[in-house]
C-alpha cells in the first residue's frame, strides 16, 4: 500500500504535481534506511535536497550604502566622459565634405571600350577562380553512388526483419 503511494507520488512528481506535502513524504521515505529496490535511484537526489535544506549563507552581510560602492563605478562615469569628449573633438575636427560629382567618380573610365575590357577581365578571373574551386568538388558524385548503393542493405534488413519476426 506504501509502496503503491510513493510510486504514485513518483509520478506526480517527474510531471511537477506534487505539493509541498507530497514533495516531504517523498523525502521522508528516502531518507529511511530501506527502499524498494527498484526506487534506489531516487534515493540520493532525496538526500541531496535534505542536505541542501539544511545549507545556511554564513557571511556577513553589509547595510551601510558606501561600503559597497565600488571604485569601478568611478571609473565608469570618467570613461563615459572621454567617450562624449572624443566624440565631439571627431565631430569637430572632421574633413568638409565634398559636394561634388568628382567625389563619388572614383574608378569610372571616360572610353567604353577599355571598360569593356576591364570588365571580361575581371569575369574571366571569377571564372577560372570558380572552376578551380567546383573541380576539387567532383569527387562528392562518387561519394554519391556510394551512398545510393547502401540503399540495398536497407532491403536486406527488410527481409530479415520478416524471416526472423515469426
Amino acid at each position: 500500500m506504501v509502496l503503491n503511494n510513493i510510486e504514485k507520488l513518483l509520478d506526480k512528481y517527474e510531471n511537477g504535481e506534487t505539493s509541498l506535502k507530497e514533495e516531504q513524504q517523498l523525502k521522508h521515505y528516502f531518507s529511511q534506511e530501506t527502499v524498494a529496490p527498484h526506487l534506489e535511484m531516487y534515493k540520493p537526489m532525496f538526500a541531496y535536497f535534505l542536505v541542501n535544506q539544511q545549507e545556511q549563507f554564513t557571511k556577513d552581510v553589509p547595510l551601510n550604502p558606501d561600503s559597497y560602492r565600488d571604485k569601478r563605478t568611478f571609473n565608469y562615469k570618467w570613461i563615459s566622459v572621454a567617450a562624449v569628449a572624443v566624440l565631439m573633438l571627431g565631430f569637430y575636427f572632421k574633413e568638409p565634405i565634398v559636394s561634388s560629382y568628382e567625389a563619388y567618380a572614383y574608378g569610372t573610365f571616360n572610353k567604353p571600350e577599355k571598360a569593356l575590357n576591364e570588365v571580361t577581365k575581371s569575369l574571366a578571373m571569377i571564372s577560372s577562380h570558380f572552376n578551380k574551386g567546383t573541380s576539387t568538388v567532383g569527387y562528392l558524385n562518387e561519394v554519391n553512388k556510394g551512398t545510393s548503393t547502401l540503399g540495398y542493405l536497407n532491403e536486406i534488413e527488410n527481409t530479415t526483419s520478416i524471416i526472423f519476426k515469426n
